[in-house]
């Protein structure tokens, strides 16, 4: 049959919001107990809860917790690492209380550790020979002032944590050598982020269990990731090169594992962030990121060499080890992410848990193409996506709408891995731009420093080139030109609808649009870094001032919607609320959608579903398409 012919951004899809949330989870946290494998799910169906779910040998997967229990920390507010293990126990912080709990494998209800507090707590070890727990501390208790984090040791007994280390500003990675006479961790200070200078540390233990005789291993640079080997050797990830590559500590001496220019390290925006685990002491498996993509390989510890294992993602979780066995989350650039299990030795590959079911023929799929762009004197990267949907064709000669994706971080990076939101755009009959702009990891620390000072011009910039681009190259409607962005990206967005005149209309999901503002009022982790972003703050007011939308609303002459969740502390509601009262009184276009029960970024189905489709009609209004979604619409103003 042939396609209906209809406008781009009309095409009536499968791939609906209903669909894409429907029994869609977040995979992560795998972690082998035994035989049995343990990993959670982040369930926007059942609230945002994060479940425990266990797999046992001959048995379907079953939640090891029942709601309301919800697997999540808030330590340096976006978490990670809130699962321990070890000895075949498992502890995890709750994310109603931010209590440490031994959970039952038996179906038992959990056991408190900690007691009720103002601490938090994340990335955490079992000390099993001196019956306790290393873990990230956050202590929130001194009203008025900045959190103070440190290690801490937790009696597995239960009773208040018991600090280690401290006087850093910032710690993670707490880990034990393999016969628990050492520990190694990764701090740093004020105004660093982790991927710009942090310190790697090892100490030896008192007979009280107290740290002793701390040495500085490695500083000045990004240490990732401190991991022993089975036979006691420490291994670390650190960008000296200029690239996140792999290096093993030899007496006072460092050995670099397969040097390459590539990335072995990520931003370390969630703790417990991990790139690699040993196989045996001989060897390790890795994830290496180069051009965008990711792989997975196997490394030999004595000779450096690497030898890819031949599969198709191009994304990977967090690998772990066990019993011949590499246990990861991959994503393919067809196929939602999953939950896998690899055989190292024979590649036999079993999918043991899909983050979504999604039965979609791949004449659906728009396939992201690479593409390197001129923006100004430098080289920038994104992929490129076109519409696709075998039902419709558009009209003779006319192009499609664009979308340009701008990615949160601002220190982060996109990759072509199959993401159902771009889906959902480009089989309506949009294209999509998804950019890695100066600044994104993945491309070597050089590219990674273009942020430093140039933070609302470098990243806006390369929105707009490759925008412009686009449309040059035909594969675009000039004059249809959108851009949508969250959190770091949704700041981009704004400086992109204020100082370019390129974009129709944008959407801004928990964009901030008064840096001063967000410089004065956010959270410790991120305090200080917009001093490398932008400038010195107070110091760089002025420089804060010209680079914040909210400033220059004279400028903006184009519609703009936002979403925001009324509990965000990251970029709190006031940022849009000001936005939206400066497009309001100019008669610009303009919609405003707050979720009041949301944080940073949104988590209940039914709030991600009204934030996807509200673009959608938003845009449609804008462009002059009816989308053939039957939505409910956003109320817009001056429209």
């Amino acid at each position: 049959m042939a396609p209906t012919v209809a406008p781009y951004g009309s095409w009536k899809s499968p791939i609906t919001a209903d669909r894409m949330l429907a029994g869609a989870v977040g995979l992560g946290g795998v972690t082998p107990i035994g035989s049995d494998l343990l990993w959670t799910e982040s369930r926007p169906s059942e609230g945002g809860r994060t479940a425990l779910v266990r797999l046992r040998p001959g048995e379907a997967p079953a939640d090891v917790l029942a709601a309301p229990w919800s697997v999540r920390s808030r330590v340096h507010e976006y978490g990670g690492g809130a699962l321990f293990s070890g000895a075949n126990r498992v502890f995890f912080s709750h994310d109603g209380d931010r209590r440490i709990y031994e959970a039952s494998l038996d179906g038992e209800e959990p056991r408190a550790v900690t007691p009720q507090s103002e601490w938090r707590f994340a990335d955490g070890i079992v000390d099993a020979s001196r019956d306790r727990l290393i873990a990230v501390g956050e202590d929130h208790s001194r009203q008025g002032q900045e959190a103070r984090n440190c290690l801490v040791a937790i009696p597995i007994a239960g009773g208040p944590a018991i600090v280690l280390a401290e006087g850093a500003d910032f710690y993670a990675y707490p880990r034990l050598s393999p016969d628990g006479a050492r520990l190694a961790w990764i701090e740093w200070h004020h105004p660093n982020m982790p991927w710009q200078d942090t310190q790697l540390w090892t100490a030896s233990f008192d007979e009280s269990g107290a740290v002793k005789d701390p040495v500085r291993i490695a500083g000045g640079e990004s240490v990732f990731q401190p991991t022993w080997s089975p036979d006691g050797v420490l291994h670390f990830v650190s960008d000296r090169s200029g690239w996140w590559n792999l290096y093993r500590r030899e007496g006072e001496q460092d050995r670099v594992l397969a040097p390459r220019e590539a990335e072995f390290g990520r931003p370390l925006w969630s703790l417990g962030t991990a790139t690699y685990a040993f196989a045996d002491e001989h060897s390790l498996i890795a994830t290496y990121g180069r051009g965008g993509s990711w792989h997975l390989a196997r490394i030999d510890v004595a000779s450096g060499e690497l030898s890819d294992l031949e599969l198709p993602y191009v994304d990977f979780g967090a690998p772990r080890v066990a019993n011949g066995h590499v246990y990861f989350v991959g994503a393919s650039v067809a196929r939602p992410a999953e939950l896998v299990d690899l055989d190292i030795e024979t590649g036999e590959r079993r999918i043991l848990r899909r983050s979504l079911e999604l039965d979609l023929d791949e004449e659906w799929v728009s396939v992201g193409t690479t593409i390197e762009f001129d923006s100004g004197d430098r080289t920038a990267h994104a992929f490129y996506y076109p519409p696709t949907n075998p039902d419709f064709a558009a009209p003779e000669g006319e192009k499609p709408p664009l979308r340009v994706r701008s990615h949160g971080g601002p220190t982060g990076a996109t990759d072509p891995s199959f993401k159902l939101p771009i889906q959902y755009w480009t089989s309506r009959g949009f294209a999509v731009l998804d950019v890695n702009y100066g600044g994104s990891t993945g491309y070597g620390r050089p590219y990674r420093d273009l942020l430093a000072g140039t933070w609302g011009e470098i990243d806006v910039e390369d929105c707009v080139n490759g925008a412009r681009q686009i449309a040059e190259r035909g594969l675009a409607d000039a004059e249809r030109l959108t851009i949508s962005g969250g959190s770091a990206g949704g700041y981009t967005v704004l400086c992109a609808l204020t100082f370019h005149n390129v974009f129709r209309a944008g959407a801004s999901h928990y964009g901030i649009g008064d840096l001063g503002a967000l410089a004065d009022d956010t959270h410790k982790f991120e305090s200080r870094y917009t001093d490398w972003l932008v400038a010195p703050w107070p110091a760089g007011k002025e420089i804060y001032r010209a680079r914040s939308p909210l400033f220059h609303t004279d400028r903006l002459a184009c519609p703009a919607i936002f979403f925001q969740g009324g509990q965000d502390r990251v970029v709190p509601p006031n940022q849009a609320e000001e936005m939206v009262r400066a497009l309001r009184e100019k008669g610009l276009p303009v919609a405003h959608v707050v979720f009041p029960d949301e944080a940073h970024g949104f988590r209940k189905a039914e709030n991600i579903k009204r934030a996807l489709e509200g673009e959608l009609a938003f845009f449609g209004r804008i462009l002059g398409f009816h989308p053939a979604d039957r939505i409910t619409p956003v109320e817009i103003e001056n429209l």
